[in-house]
C-alpha cells in the first residue's frame, strides 16, 4: 500500500473494547479503515486510511454506532478490538501464508484478471481456493460476533464473495448487503472459474448485491441464470430455501429475494473543490508546470502500477506522437504517476519493468538536453499534492482497459473549479457511463487515442469550458454521500428490524474533508 504521507499516530488514542459488544451497522472489508503507523520516536498509534469508501461510510458508522472488520495491514500480527474515533474496530488477522495464498494469490492472481476480462491470464490453485474459503469464514465469524439482532451488515469487494452466505448461516436474522468495487465479467469468461457456482451462492447470500455499472449487474443475473439456473426478474433473483421442516417433496419450492443492481460510486467532490481552492495548492501547481519548464501542454495520468489501467497504451501513443512529428518534443510533457502495487506478484513485477524500459527508451530516443518527454513517478503523493497536480495537467489520460469506476476521472474533474481542462476517458472505465462530456476513447485503438489527445490539446477554451462545466455538475450531483444513501436506502427495503437511517449520510461531516494527509482515493491498493 502506497503511503507518502508522515508516519504520524492519529491524535485520537484508540481504546481497548467498549462494554458494548454488538453493534447494529457493521462494515466488512479486507482492509479497516485505519493503518498501524510508528513515528519517529517508536511511539505506536493509528491514522485514517484512505481511500472513497472510508469517506463514504465513516459518518454513517458514527451515527448509527457501528463496527468495522477487516485486516490490519500487517501479517502474523494479532490485535485486539478497539475504538477509534467514534468507530469500533474489529481486526481479523492474516497469516503470512493466508497473505500469499488469500490475498495475492486467489484474490489478485486469479479473481482480479478474470473479472478484468483475462487482460492477463489467470492463474488457478486449489490451496489458493482453500485459502480462500478459510480466510472467508473468518471474517464472516467476527462480523456475526458483532451484529447486534436483527442488525445490518454490508460486505465490500471480490476478496470477500463468500462471506454474505457464510453470515447468513451463522446469522439469519440479519440484512447482508455486499458491494463489487471491481467488474464482473460476462458469463463466458465467468464460467473459466473452477469455483463459479461457490462465488455465486456465497453472493447470493446477501440481500442486496451492488455493482458499479449496469453491465455489471448484467452479467452478474446472465451468470446466476446459466450457473445455477434460478429464475430472475429485473433486478431480482429467486434463491431457492429448503425448509427442512417441509415434506421432502416442497423442499427448495420457496424462495427468498435478492435485489443485485448498480449503484455507481463516487467521491466528496466538495473536498476535492476545497482543496483545489486554497492558494498554496494553486501556488504548487504553477510550481509543477514551472518545475516542467512551462510547456505548451501538461498531459497527466495517475494510476496504481497495474495491467488494466491502460498505462503502455498511452506512452505507446504519447511516443509515437512526438516521434512522428504531430507534438513537438519541447512543448509538452506526459507526468505519469504510477503508485506501487502488489510488488510480491510476478505479473506486477514484469509490468512495472516493462513502462520503466518503455518511459527509459522514448525519453533516450526523443527527449533533448534541456526537456525529457515523460516525467515518470513510481510513487504516491497526499492528496494535496495530487489535487495541485491536476491543477496543472492540461490534459487527464485515463486509459483503462477494464475499470469498475476508476475515480481519478473524478477527482480531476472535481478539482478543477476553473472550469478549464481536458478528460480523455476509457470507454471501459465504468465512469464513462456518467462522465459523457469527457473525451471518450478505446484505448487499444493507438491511432484514435492519439488523434484524440490531438484534439484535447487543439481545443479552444470555450469547449473545454463547456464540457468541463457538464462533468463537473455530474460529479458533484452524484457524490459518494449519494452512493452509500442509496445502497442503505435498498438494503433497508429489505431489512425486518430498524435498519440505518439513510439521511445520517452527511457529505459535510467534519472528517470527510480532513483528508489532505492521504495519498490519491484510486492510489490505495484494494
Amino acid at each position: 500500500m502506497p503511503e507518502d504521507a508522515p508516519a504520524q499516530p492519529t491524535t485520537d488514542t484508540p481504546t481497548t473494547t467498549a462494554d458494548r459488544e454488538q453493534y447494529g451497522f457493521v462494515v466488512v472489508s479486507n482492509r479497516l479503515p485505519v493503518d498501524r503507523v510508528v513515528a519517529d520516536d517508536g511511539t505506536e498509534g493509528w491514522r485514517h486510511s484512505p481511500g472513497g469508501l472510508v469517506t463514504a461510510l465513516e459518518p454513517v458508522m458514527r451515527a448509527n454506532d457501528g463496527a468495522w472488520v477487516g485486516w490490519a495491514g500487517q501479517a502474523d500480527v494479532s490485535v485486539d478490538p478497539f475504538d477509534n474515533d467514534g468507530i469500533h474496530i474489529v481486526p481479523v488477522p492474516l497469516s503470512e501464508d493466508e497473505l500469499r495464498d488469500y490475498y495475492e494469490g486467489f484474490s489478485n492472481d486469479t479473481l482480479w484478471p478474470l473479472y478484468h476480462d483475462v487482460i492477463e491470464q489467470p492463474t488457478y490453485h486449489r490451496d489458493w481456493w482453500n485459502a480462500y474459503k478459510r480466510v472467508n469464514q473468518r471474517f464472516a465469524e467476527a462480523a456475526a460476533a458483532v451484529t447486534e439482532e436483527n442488525g445490518v451488515v454490508w460486505v465490500q469487494d471480490y476478496q470477500l464473495q463468500l462471506v454474505p452466505r457464510l453470515i447468513r448461516e451463522l446469522r439469519p436474522d440479519v440484512t447482508i448487503g455486499f458491494f463489487n468495487h471491481i467488474p464482473f465479467p460476462a458469463v463466458g469468461i465467468y464460467a473459466q472459474l473452477p469455483w463459479r457456482a461457490q462465488i455465486i451462492d456465497g453472493l447470493l447470500g446477501a440481500d442486496v448485491i451492488g455493482f458499479q455499472r449496469h453491465d455489471d449487474a448484467s452479467n452478474f443475473l446472465r451468470a446466476v441464470r446459466h450457473i445455477k439456473g434460478y429464475t430472475t426478474k429485473g433486478s431480482m433473483v429467486n434463491v431457492p430455501v429448503d425448509d427442512p421442516d417441509a415434506p421432502r417433496s416442497r423442499r427448495g419450492i420457496s424462495v427468498r429475494q435478492v435485489e443485485a443492481r448498480h449503484f455507481p460510486i463516487s467521491i466528496d467532490a466538495d473536498s476535492y473543490e476545497e482543496i483545489a481552492r486554497r492558494p498554496e495548492v494553486q501556488a504548487r501547481a504553477r510550481e509543477i508546470r514551472e518545475g516542467l519548464g512551462n510547456p505548451d501542454t501538461v498531459l497527466l495520468g495517475v494510476d496504481r502500477l497495474d495491467y488494466t489501467k491502460g498505462i503502455r497504451h498511452r506512452i505507446k501513443a504519447f511516443g509515437e506522437l512526438i516521434e512522428d512529428g504531430t507534438v513537438d518534443v519541447e512543448d509538452a510533457t506526459l507526468v505519469q504517476v504510477a503508485s506501487p502495487s502488489r510488488e510480491r506478484v510476478d505479473t506486477y513485477m514484469t509490468l512495472r519493468d516493462d513502462i520503466e524500459l518503455m518511459v527509459g527508451r522514448i525519453n533516450g530516443d526523443l527527449g533533448t538536453i534541456s526537456h525529457q518527454p515523460i516525467a515518470y513517478l513510481h510513487h504516491g503523493y497526499p492528496r494535496e499534492e495530487m489535487v495541485a497536480l491536476y491543477l496543472a495537467a492540461d490534459i487527464m489520460l485515463v486509459t483503462a482497459l477494464r475499470d469498475g469506476m476508476n475515480l481519478v476521472a473524478k477527482e480531476y474533474v472535481a478539482s478543477r473549479f476553473d472550469n478549464d481542462g481536458v478528460l480523455v476517458l476509457s470507454e471501459f472505465a465504468g465512469a464513462a457511463d456518467e462522465l459523457r462530456q469527457a473525451l471518450l476513447i478505446n484505448p487499444h485503438d493507438i491511432e484514435a487515442l492519439k488523434v484524440t489527445i490531438t484534439r484535447g490539446m487543439e481545443m479552444p477554451r470555450r469547449e473545454r469550458s463547456t464540457r468541463m462545466r457538464a462533468l463537473r455538475k455530474r460529479v458533484k450531483d452524484n457524490d459518494v454521500a449519494r452512493w452509500s444513501r442509496l445502497f442503505i436506502e435498498a438494503l433497508d427495503r429489505h431489512t425486518t428490524g430498524p435498519g440505518i437511517d439513510p439521511e445520517s449520510v452527511d457529505p459535510g461531516d467534519e472528517h470527510a474533508a480532513d483528508q489532505s494527509d492521504t495519498v490519491s482515493v484510486e492510489a490505495r491498493d484494494a
